[in-house]
């Protein structure tokens, strides 16, 4: 992943020193549980610790420069170890194959790059909470296929955004779960030359729980469905992102990125101030969501393993856990700085005269006797006498003009109809739905 999107605690999470620690720790972890067996000597796996932590740090161009003559990845790490430790290191790998060590390392991975995702939705949800409730009762229009609909409240569309990120947060443990087990079952996982309570001893040391059944690898499905859930979250990180990027267009502008002092937002245009954090969010999003496809093509192994997914996850799983984790932290820092502007928000909302409540004309119609039809072709031609002048007529003003309208209702029950506060009489509903008792 490049520098440009990436954070710190998740880039350390896959560096080739983190996966060579973790390496020797299922190893070392294993030779522990064996010598509790009685299989190989107590005192040997004890030195394994006691040189490992006497040793500097792993040396990844000499592991490297091992593997340039192997031609495998595991077996140079474990001859580096064998050079760190001395004779000792023989014990080590007793009936393993290097699927149980790349495997487990890969579910350990996953798992604390799921954490370190988890607290950036918290983080996000934080601030989503925040701006909900602050604009709660701030008016605004609602908009389907683009066009003027009805009021909502800017509050409520980040309270549903809180909601769709609360389902990402439940699927994201649920997928955390899912995708942290561990595999120390040996050649086509039949445990033939490794006790199954290695891998449990391994596991508990871990974090993870055992799979239940391996081949020689642990399922695909499993991180399918981890990757599948990076990719929902990516998506519902383009949706506020475009929501962001509509309302910042100069013809809507009811809210916009943050412009610090100093920025440019143009090489040739001084004015410009473009909405480039959630634009740049949008591609980041399409990233994540291209990792998905090669998760899902990695379930299909042949038999008991091949190696096809192998080079698939050495670009997904840092690159999608990176990405998203940038990209979280950058949605978080829009939506915590994002300018809203209110007045512009009842100025647009206000410049179709009237429109946005043909709804309740048309109901109170029918109520008053009116057929459904009659009752909206009488509303609708009114309409579109406003919709063709550009709002420059009033809505109310033509129905209250209209014979067929005012036989039916009167002038006060028609401006009745036209009252804002009722399109927000259940927000506090939504709100207790949303967030609890409030």
């Amino acid at each position: 992943m490049i520098p440009r999107y990436s954070r710190p605690e998740m880039v350390a999470t896959w560096a080739p020193e983190t996966r060579f620690q973790i390496w020797f720790e299922i190893e070392a972890h294993a030779l522990d549980a064996m010598a509790e067996l009685g299989i190989v000597p107590k005192e040997a796996a004890a030195k394994v610790w006691e040189a490992h932590k006497a040793a500097p740090p792993f040396d990844i161009a000499r592991i490297d420069a091992i593997e340039a003559e192997t031609k495998h990845d595991v077996i140079a790490f474990l001859t580096h170890v064998a050079e760190r430790t001395g004779a000792e290191a023989r014990f080590l790998h007793q009936g393993m194959t290097s699927s149980d060590v790349l495997d487990t390392c890969l579910a350990v991975q996953l798992s604390r790059a799921a954490d370190i995702l988890l607290a950036d939705l918290d983080a996000l949800l934080e601030v989503l909470k925040r701006r909900a409730f602050e604009h709660k009762l701030t008016p605004t229009i609602g908009r389907s296929h683009g066009i003027h609909a009805e009021p909502v409240t800017f509050g409520l569309k980040m309270a549903e955004a809180y909601a769709e990120f609360t389902r990402a947060k439940a699927r994201l443990m649920a997928a955390r779960l899912d995708v942290a087990t561990c595999a120390i079952s040996g050649a086509v996982g039949t445990f033939a030359n490794i006790d199954p309570r290695v891998e449990q001893y391994v596991a508990d040391k871990l974090g993870l729980t055992v799979e239940p059944v391996s081949t020689q690898v642990i399922p695909r499905d499993r991180h399918a469905m981890f990757f599948a859930t990076l990719g929902v979250i990516a998506s519902s990180i383009e949706r506020l992102a475009t929501e962001v990027r509509h309302l910042q267009r100069t013809e809507v502008l009811e809210a916009e990125e943050y412009f610090s002092p100093g920025q440019k937002g143009s090489s040739a245009m001084p004015h410009k101030r473009n909405p480039v954090l959630t634009e740049n969010l949008t591609g980041l999003a399409r990233m994540v969501r291209g990792y998905v496809t090669p998760a899902l093509e990695n379930v299909a192994l042949w038999h008991e393993r091949d190696i096809s997914h192998s080079s698939v996850e050495r670009y997904i799983g840092p690159d999608a856990t990176i990405t998203l984790d940038f990209a979280l932290a950058r949605l978080t820092g829009v939506l915590d700085r994002l300018l809203v502007y209110p007045e512009r928000m009842a100025k647009n909302m206000n410049r179709m005269g009237g429109l946005i409540h043909s709804q309740r004309v048309l109901l109170a119609l029918t109520q008053a006797g009116a057929s459904r039809e009659d009752a909206y072709r009488l509303v609708q031609r009114n309409a579109m006498k406003v919709w063709e002048s550009d709002g420059a007529l009033s809505l109310e003003d033509l129905l209250k003009a209209d014979p067929e309208v005012t036989a039916l209702m009167s002038a006060d029950e028609i401006t009745d109809k036209f009252d804002l506060g009722y399109h927000l009489k259940h927000v506090d509903t939504i709100f207790d739905r949303v967030f609890g008792s409030h």
